[in-house]
């Protein structure tokens, strides 16, 4: 059923480079691929700030697909990328700013003479972007979204997590953003030597993570200034309130199709946008057709059709054709094809451990047992880690502490999960448990299904006032391979010395333990440099304590399925 085959119609033609101005003036342009045939069709639109003629869906075809099929696909440079004009600032001129930029290009659309009228908008990440936050201004001839992996609130699921900034992702980001749209920021006489200058970074990247203090970041200075205006706004910072959607989400009217990966660096995003307008959305329409497609995949449109996350096969099932997946969405909304969409189940989500596809039609799911799982400091020994411990759902009645020492100039490195622009998905974790306290199960004697949020509360202390206490979940085969399921960071920042109680957010997954396999959590205070590391006036130790047992009974929590 997800990966239905289906036959081109038309032949098509391609115009480049169309314009359309903005309520300010500014004029942004597109190209447009189409039917080679007169008549009105329903339009497609993506908006993207890596290049209309190569960006995303132009990578997976999707031009050429859809207008082969009966549609009009318009790919836009958003302000201040490539060939349109203005200057660029991230997320900014969408929504419901002083420009609506999104608004304006799909009424424009909507107008001309070879529309039917009915626009839809596709493309993810930033591109996703684009829609989330158009979506919220609710542009009335908008009839069908598909965001693929994208967020709702760039403070907390882009540019920080748990209060760490998100290093290696956003300045490799950032970086390719400036370098690939210099032309828009320097003067002619100037182009070689700032290209130069940024080249140099690329090929130094790992000596850029590890500068401190992060800001100024000088090689951005007057190139991309809001990349040092989000390190100098922490999370929860006013600067931040015109970029967090989650609570205008009630104003949604538009039937939205989400797609996540459970090794996305957006997937709470996504998450969260489809439960915020399936509850709250501004009509029975938008609220009862919202669509949830989560796979085992990692960033990016190629990877859908990829049977990989990282090092590791999910096997066939995990690969699915992406646009024959949003067709019969767009054939049901934009052209009234009675195809029987809207009768599906809301969610579908590829359970890992099995490697299938499950449906429902909630989230988190009605069967789901929260269930703790205790960090017992009785010695389990059956890894080489800094503290080898025993995972139960029983905890220890007496008080202990494991210490151990955070070094931020040998900190544990990035390896895997919900990230960018470093080694994403799954590797096998065993180094990195090996440098962390960790808890394991002993072998289990029948299989165990977790789906949904995964979240950790432990208790520590430290001697410093800042640290970071990062938490993973693992599933164990019998070989030993450790299989990196979800993880989670929270940055503190307390009096040292201090018993603080911390709730993590590990996101959320789905995965079967197989019979055999054992559960292991691994605990650190550093993950770099996925993660900044947290500094305290140049201090380069910190003794950190994690406390088990009795009243201080750290503990990860697990929606288990009961099936």
């Amino acid at each position: 059923m997800l990966n239905n085959k289906t036959q081109a119609k038309y032949k098509t033609s391609h115009q480049k480079n169309i314009e359309i101005k903005m309520r300010d003036g500014t004029i942004l342009r597109h190209n447009m691929t189409r039917p080679d045939r007169d008549g009105k069709f329903p339009v497609l639109l993506e908006r993207t700030p890596y290049n209309k003629e190569g960006g995303s869906e132009n990578n997976i075809g999707s031009p050429e697909f859809f207008a082969s099929r009966g549609y009009i696909v318009i790919i836009q440079d958003v302000r201040g990328r490539f060939a349109s004009d203005g200057d660029f600032y991230p997320f900014k001129d969408d929504g419901n700013g002083q420009n609506k930029d999104g608004y304006d290009t799909t009424e424009w659309l909507a107008k001309q003479e070879w529309s039917t009228g009915k626009i839809g908008t596709i493309g993810g990440s930033y591109s996703g972007a684009t829609q989330y936050r158009n979506a919220i201004s609710n542009p009335p001839n908008v009839k069908a979204m598909f965001v693929r992996e994208s967020s709702t609130d760039y403070s907390q699921e882009w540019v920080y997590r748990g209060g760490a900034f998100e290093l290696g992702f956003n300045l490799g980001w950032a970086h390719r953003v400036t370098l690939a749209n210099l032309n828009h920021l320097v003067e002619e006489n100037e182009f070689k030597n700032t290209e130069k200058m940024l080249i140099d970074v690329e090929n130094n990247l790992d000596d850029w993570y590890k500068k401190t203090p992060l800001s100024p970041t000088k090689f951005f200075n007057g190139l991309s200034d809001w990349y040092n205006d989000w390190l100098d706004n922490p999370p929860n910072s006013e600067y931040w309130n015109e970029f967090d959607m989650s609570d205008q989400l009630h104003n949604v009217d538009i039937p939205i199709y989400h797609l996540g990966g459970w090794f996305d660096v957006f997937l709470n995003g996504t998450l969260k946008y489809y439960k915020g307008v399936s509850e709250n959305g501004k009509s029975k329409n938008s609220r009862e057709n919202q669509r949830l497609i989560i796979g085992p995949w990692v960033h990016g449109p190629t990877n859908i059709n990829n049977n990989f996350a990282g090092e590791f096969d999910f096997g066939p099932d995990a690969a699915i054709d992406f646009n024959e997946l949003r067709l019969p969405w767009f054939d049901f909304w934009l052209k009234g094809e009675n195809n029987g969409i809207d009768k599906t189940k809301k969610i579908n989500y590829f359970v890992m451990g099995k490697n299938e596809w499950k449906d429902s039609d909630q989230w988190p799911l009605k069967n789901t047992s929260y269930t703790n799982y205790y960090f017992n400091k009785e010695i389990n020994g059956e890894i080489d880690s800094v503290h080898s411990g025993t995972l139960s759902e029983i905890a220890e009645r007496e008080k202990s502490q494991i210490s151990y020492t955070n070094n931020l100039r040998d900190p544990i490195p990035s390896l895997g999960g919900n990230t960018l622009s470093i080694p994403n998905g799954v590797y096998e974790h065993t180094s990195i448990d090996k440098q962390s306290i960790t808890f394991s199960t002993k072998p289990l004697n029948e299989e165990i299904e977790i789906t949904g949020p995964v979240s950790a509360t432990i208790y520590v202390k430290s001697d410093n006032q800042n640290n970071d206490w990062v938490v993973r979940l693992c599933d164990v085969d019998k070989s030993g391979y450790s299989r990196i399921v979800c993880d989670g960071i929270y940055r503190s920042n307390d009096t040292p010395g201090k018993i603080q109680k911390i709730k993590i957010d590990m996101w959320a997954t789905s995965n079967t333990f197989l019979k055999g396999h054992k559960l292991r959590v691994s605990v650190s205070s550093s993950c770099f440099p996925r993660f900044d590391r947290a500094i305290n006036n140049d201090s380069e130790k910190s003794n950190n304590n994690l406390l088990c047992g009795g009243s201080n009974a750290s503990h990860i929590i697990l929606p288990v399925i009961n099936n």
